[in-house]
C-alpha cells in the first residue's frame, strides 16, 4: 500500500474530474450571449449550451414556459455549429472513458489493499486506468478549447426561428461550463499521469500465476 500513494491520489482526482466533466456537460452555460433586442429575451442575456439554449422572457413564448424558455437542439438543426455537436459526442465519450478509468483503478487498488501483489496484473490495470484518464481528459479538452475559441472570436450561430434567438449577439463571454471543463481536464490528465507512473517495488513478494 505504501507504494501506491500517487495512485490513490489519481483515483481521488479522477473521481472529481469525472464529476466535473459530467457537470460541464449537463449545464447550459457554455456561452453567455448579450443581445440588444429584449422584446422576447427580456433580460438581454441568453445561455447557449451543447444541448439547448435558454433565456428568461416575460412573454408567453411557448406552452408551459412563462418565464424561462429553452430550445433543445436536435440532429435536424443543421445550422448548429460543429463545435456544439462535437462537444456532445466527445463529452459522452469522456464520461464513459473516465468511468472505465475509475473501474480499472479501483480494481488495482483493491488488489493492493488485499495483499494480492501480482505485479503484472496490478501494473496493467493502473496502466489501463491511466490511459482511460488521459483519453477522457483529451476528449474534454477539445470541445472546451473549440467553444472557448468561438466565444473569444464572437462567432455567430444561425439558430432556427423556433428558438427565438438572434443569429449574432452584441457580445458574448464564456459561461461556467468552460472553466469547469478546464479544471476537469487538468484533474483527469493528472490522474492519468499518476496512474501511468506506478511501479511495483522489486523487493515486494509477488505471486506468479
Amino acid at each position: 500500500v505504501s507504494t501506491s500513494h500517487l495512485q490513490l491520489a489519481a483515483f481521488a482526482l479522477g473521481t472529481v474530474g469525472w464529476i466535473l466533466c459530467t457537470i460541464s456537460m449537463g449545464i447550459v452555460e457554455w456561452r453567455v450571449w448579450h443581445v440588444d433586442n429584449t422584446t422576447i429575451i427580456s433580460s438581454g442575456i441568453a445561455w447557449v449550451g451543447i444541448w439547448k439554449v435558454c433565456f428568461i422572457s416575460y412573454l408567453h413564448v411557448s406552452p408551459g414556459y412563462k418565464e424561462q424558455f429553452c430550445h433543445k437542439f436536435s440532429g435536424y438543426d443543421s445550422s448548429i455549429p460543429h463545435e456544439i455537436y462535437a462537444a456532445q459526442g466527445l463529452l459522452l465519450i469522456a464520461m464513459f472513458m473516465g468511468l472505465l478509468g475509475l473501474t480499472a483503478t479501483i480494481f488495482a487498488l483493491r488488489n493492493i489493499c488485499m495483499g494480492i501483489t501480482h505485479k503484472t496484473l496490478i501494473t496493467r490495470f493502473f496502466l489501463v486506468g491511466g490511459f482511460f484518464y488521459v483519453f477522457a481528459g483529451l476528449c474534454v479538452l477539445i470541445p472546451v478549447s473549440w467553444n472557448f475559441y468561438s466565444v473569444t472570436h464572437n462567432q455567430s450561430i444561425a439558430f432556427p426561428p423556433s428558438s427565438y434567438m438572434p443569429s449574432s449577439p452584441a457580445a458574448q463571454e464564456a459561461g461556467a461550463a468552460i472553466p469547469i471543463g478546464i479544471v476537469a481536464v487538468i484533474l483527469l490528465l493528472l490522474s492519468g499521469t499518476f496512474s501511468l507512473s506506478y511501479r511495483l517495488p522489486v523487493t515486494a513478494n509477488t505471486i506468479t500465476k
